[in-house]
């Protein structure tokens, strides 16, 4: 079913729901009702309210006329002032793949301790294929190929970096992979300057064909990976998340625990696509889409992989690297098939999700959909580019011309940000300052949402909204990087509930809260528009709620 169609059913159930059942709405006693509090809707048309009242998971009453909704088994929560706000959607994330590492073992420190850690892994799990563990700091315990050799001699051994951009791993899994170390040329396996001997660690393409060798997780395992990670963003109020890379083995997964009712958020997937292959690709997609969408889960989105990145000269982009004259990276996807994949997925009624770090790569996807748009004609579209680290100016306003919503990540606007010094190196001065122009585009008019492409970087919303509109570091040790494209406190909410909600989809149902929809909320210690701009990092989430069900709380 096309997009338009789910959100038309949507919009009937809502309608019927509060006219057609409205009498008995307005007699039968609320199951929930929040009162003395500072409601921020994030609806323009109600944008403030102080009571709430809750019954079979959505909101049935905003303001002081929730007294008669109270019954004798109705939940009343004095809020004293407390800061209410629809639940945050993450626009982008991995949350099932790279969830795999909260159940996998952790690392951390300098060498020693990182050894140790290792020691005890192996021990613990001697009867798993790999040893798999993360965290992993190389500034702290740089890699050796042969000390990994050694403490781990039986089996291959991948050990991550917490963003998942980096591993260390032995020699048996380069074998697994394909990938003899002793080769002359091995695009991503790193090399001693002075020695050429192979440390180890890989990125980029040898990264890639490393993962690709390991044991393939099991249903079972996804769905713990996605339950753990789930209770962590419940804990920061996270209720939808954009998983912005998913398998069909993990859309089997996340519609297995759908239809469990295991889910404590709302899942968009974006299914991966081939870009080695061509539109015969397609059918499987949407036969997958239509088999797993449930109440809680849908795979209605289809990702593009556009480039690379930056700092490790991948990300294509429209003038030479600083550092690497001659070289402007390099599309992942020539034109020519991208323009054929998207007409054709867009015809689907797909919502296409591109990663596309650089401004060749951004041109290039702008180009594919509106050539989508003229050759399929009108229709509802909720497509997206995400990370747009470069853009350059004259496609800045296409942005809105085109419909396209702009995906950032705020934590990587920070002047510590660990991917700052390689991506300061490879730019001039001029690209330098003009890295990740939200403001310019949201000046453009084109919707913002924001996201924190996990396990990039942390998963709070808080930390990221107060970093779109600092652009500090978050401790404000250092000065903002770039002032001009700092944010307003009301655009970043705005881009973490309701924009977040319409693109993935969802708005008819949640995203702003008014009588109809969905009761998916955070109760926060603070007022949020009360906080200083450095300090936005130090309010709590309270209480989480998604359909009107609990999914965190603490201290109230």
């Amino acid at each position: 079913m096309s997009l338009i169609g789910r959100l038309t059913i949507a919009a009937v159930c809502v309608v019927s729901g509060l006219f057609v059942g409205g009498a008995a709405m307005a007699s039968e006693p609320a199951d929930t009702i929040f009162v003395h509090g500072t409601i921020a809707t994030m609806d323009p048309a109600r944008p403030w309210a102080d009571a709430m009242a809750i019954r079979k998971g959505r909101i049935v009453s905003l303001g002081k006329d929730v007294d008669g909704f109270r019954g004798p088994h109705t939940k009343v929560i004095d809020l004293g002032g407390r800061f209410v706000m629809p639940g945050f959607h993450d626009a982008h994330a991995h949350p099932m793949s790279s969830g795999m590492q909260l159940l996998r073992c952790r690392v951390a420190g300098n060498s020693a301790q990182v050894t140790g850690a290792l020691k005890a892994c192996d021990r613990e799990r001697r009867n798993e294929q790999w040893l798999i563990a993360s965290g992993w700091v190389p500034r702290t315990a740089p890699a050796d190929l042969a000390r990994l050799d050694a403490l781990v001699p039986d089996k291959p051994a991948f050990v991550a970096t917490q963003d998942g951009f980096t591993a260390w791993v032995n020699t048996k899994a380069l074998r697994a992979a394909g990938i003899d170390p002793r080769a002359a040329q091995v695009t991503g396996l790193e090399r001693d300057a002075k020695t050429r001997v192979a440390t180890g660690v890989v990125t980029g393409d040898a990264l890639d064909r490393v993962r690709a060798a390991r044991p393939v997780p099991s249903s079972a395992e996804y769905r713990a990976a996605f339950a753990a990670w789930s209770a962590m963003a419940n804990r920061f109020g996270v209720v939808s998340v954009f998983d912005a890379s998913i398998t069909p083995a993990m859309a089997e997964a996340y519609h297995a625990a759908d239809r469990a009712g295991a889910l404590t958020l709302r899942v968009v997937g974006a299914q991966n696509v081939d870009t080695a292959r061509g539109v015969e690709q397609i059918p499987a997609m949407i036969a997958l889409r239509d088999r797993v969408r449930g109440p809680m889960f849908n795979a209605d989105a289809a990702k593009i992989f556009l480039d690379g990145e930056i700092e490790m000269h991948t990300a294509a982009v429209l003038a030479d690297y600083a550092d690497l004259p001659g070289s402007r990276g390099a599309m992942l996807v020539s034109p020519a098939r991208l323009d054929v994949l998207v007409q054709r997925l867009d015809r689907a009624g797909f919502m296409i999700h591109m990663h596309a770090m650089g401004d060749a790569a951004v041109r290039h996807g702008l180009d594919a959909i509106a050539r989508a748009e003229r050759a399929n004609g009108p229709r509802d579209r909720r497509h997206q580019l995400a990370h747009l680290a470069l853009v350059d100016p004259a496609d800045v306003p296409r942005f809105a011309q085109l419909g396209v919503t702009a995906n950032f990540q705020p934590l990587w606007f920070q002047a510590d940000d660990p991917a700052t010094a390689g991506t300061d190196h490879a730019l001039t001065p001029r690209l330098r300052q003009s890295l990740y122009p939200i403001a310019r585009i949201a000046a453009a008019h084109a919707r913002i949402v924001a996201s924190s492409d996990w396990p990039s970087t942390s998963i709070n919303p808080l930390e990221a909204i107060q970093a779109a509109i600092t652009r500090q570091p978050l401790d404000g040790s250092k000065p903002a990087r770039q002032p001009d494209q700092r944010m307003t406190l009301a655009a970043m909410l705005a881009a973490y509930t309701r924009d977040a909600a319409w693109v993935a989809g969802e708005d008819r149902n949640d995203g702003t809260q008014a009588v109809g929809k969905a009761a998916d909320l955070i109760v926060l210690d603070r007022n949020l528009f009360q906080v200083k701009s450095g300090d936005l990092r130090t309010a709590r989430v309270l209480l989480t709620m998604l359909n009107g069900r609990e999914v965190y709380r603490s201290g109230i």
